[in-house]
């Protein structure tokens, strides 16, 4: 027997957040019978739908791959609007994947997509402090009051941010660019920083996730990861883990 979500995310079907939402929203059901989160499952004999279509619990073979997203598309494998959708760039690719937290409407850049439940949770979950690096242009000439309150935290309608790495790379009265580097995951948080220090975002590229980096990619364009490049991930990964033990 094994836990639900945890084997389900291993199938390809999602992170195990993802997966435990559609729990929560009664989407999954187990022999016909709704489940609930922490139920076990024999993959052998047990029956698991979600929305009423049988899932394949076959374990399939990992895929990692990286998209330069451009803007206008979604982070969503649908969209009730119709809007363009990720998943739309990723031509000819057989195995099915899902992205690994999301990228506003308007940003682009580095977005990674797997079938590796297990991996996309640990990367998505706060305690492993995973780095993302983005490339901003704000508003106006940006100052050395609000640069450093970049660096220190910025306080939020939900919490103080963690300190971000905040380089200047061009400034002048009409607007700067800056590369900035955090590692948490709250909901539009870039934008919402740089507006709380007086510097609203024009524009917002993400450049690398995890130590992953778009590189000379071209926007729309995807392409697998290297073995060092999933390899790295592991490690960015085990680094972390092995930082909390202590």
């Amino acid at each position: 027997m094994v836990r639900l979500q945890k084997y389900l995310a291993e199938c390809g079907l999602g992170s195990r957040r993802t997966i435990e939402k559609f729990i929560q929203e009664g989407r999954i059901s187990v022999n016909g019978i709704p489940v609930s989160l922490g139920q076990k499952i024999n993959p052998e004999t047990d029956k698991v739908y979600l929305d009423n279509k049988l899932i394949n619990l076959t374990i399939p073979e990992k895929v990692y791959i990286l998209l330069n997203k451009p803007k206008g598309y979604v982070t969503t494998a649908s969209d009730e609007f119709g809007r363009p959708k990720v998943m739309d760039l990723l031509q000819n690719l057989k195995a099915r994947v899902f992205p690994v937290g999301r990228l506003d409407l308007d940003v682009e850049g580095a977005l990674l997509l797997t079938n590796d439940g297990e991996l996309a949770n640990k990367l998505l979950h706060p305690s492993y402090k995973i780095y993302k690096t983005y490339i901003g242009v704000v508003k106006g000439y940006i100052t050395t009051v609000a640069l450093k309150k970049l660096e220190t935290g910025v306080l939020l309608e939900d919490g103080k941010t963690s300190p971000a790495q905040v380089k200047v790379l061009n400034r002048n009265l009409k607007c700067s660019t800056i590369q900035l580097t955090i590692h948490e995951g709250k909901k539009r948080e870039v934008k919402r920083m740089c507006d709380a220090v007086g510097f609203p975002i024009i524009s917002l590229k993400r450049i690398s996730f995890a130590g992953i980096h778009i590189g000379k990619l071209p926007t729309g364009k995807w392409r697998y990861l290297t073995s060092a490049e999933i390899s790295h991930i592991k490690s960015v990964i085990q680094e972390q883990k092995n930082k909390e033990k202590y």
